[in-house]
């Protein structure tokens, strides 16, 4: 998705700079301008062919035809995690594309440091119909993502805050939940990972109305973007303003953290280590 988005950027600042407006551009492609509308906003998937068709009314030659040729191929390519049943404009589609993320969690672990069995407890109490297959499958995916953490060619840089409130909630029992104490424990000593817990002692914060992430795409020349998950779906905010905000908010929150050797030390104590 994300490469998708930046092709579709490249193909509408193509068209702009060749002098052609989108009812002008779109007949000389065979398409209908709302479609050519929704290839430029990243609606839609966008066919190799396609993009040849395009290169070539505009004009491009040399390297950029062929590296936005390249692009188009990459954008087309199936992610990982369609082998689990989900879908390219979940979260995890952006979340592989990015090279840092900043969570703060509220009321549970965040997934990148969830265990099995934490994660399918956490997916059973939420009212989604789901066969036992696909239960299988988004359980696999979500530990699947937490490989990165270990990642040497692939790397992905957490920093993430946890309400100290999650680590009390016996999220599939008393055992699952000492297990993912263990695991925090374990992923806190990584050197992708900043493990940050607000303690119940910080009282009112910024945070408090819900937990969210921000992601950072590096040198991808993406736009960071925001995410928030919630009771009835998810919001995804690219908005500057709206990112500037949940920066702020996480900042805010951060500081009123425990900092990691701090967050380790009440992690095993509530883990009786």
């Amino acid at each position: 998705m994300v490469r998708r988005r930046m092709l579709a950027k490249q193909l509408k600042l193509l068209r702009e700079q060749a002098g052609l407006t989108l009812e002008e551009a779109a007949p000389r492609l065979d398409f209908s301008m709302s479609r050519l509308s929704r290839i430029e906003n990243a609606q839609v998937r966008i066919d190799v062919h396609w993009v040849r068709g395009m290169l070539d009314l505009y004009d491009v030659g040399g390297g950029r035809w062929s590296e936005l040729v390249e692009l188009a191929r990459e954008a087309n390519q199936p992610g990982w995690w369609k082998a689990y049943g989900l879908g390219d404009t979940s979260y995890i589609a952006f979340e592989t594309e990015a090279t840092r993320v900043h969570i703060f969690s509220l009321g549970y672990v965040t997934g990148l440091l969830q265990t099995g069995d934490y994660a399918r407890a956490l997916m059973v109490a939420v009212p989604v119909q789901r066969t036992a297959e696909q239960l299988d499958n988004e359980v696999a995916a979500r530990v699947y993502r937490q490989q990165r953490l270990t990642s040497a060619d692939n790397p992905l840089d957490l920093v993430t805050v946890i309400d100290e409130s999650a680590l009390h909630r016996t999220v599939g029992g008393p055992d699952v939940l000492r297990a993912q104490l263990d695991r925090l424990m374990t992923l806190a000593g990584l050197d992708t990972v900043a493990l940050h817990v607000l303690p119940a002692s910080a009282g009112a914060h910024a945070g408090l109305a819900s937990g969210f992430t921000i992601l950072h795409f590096g040198d991808l020349g993406e736009p960071d973007m925001a995410y928030v998950e919630h009771s009835l779906g998810a919001l995804s905010l690219d908005k500057a303003g709206d990112v500037a905000r949940a920066k702020l908010t996480f900042e805010r929150v951060l500081s009123d953290a425990l900092d990691p050797a701090e967050s380790l030390a009440l992690i095993r104590r509530l883990a009786g280590r």
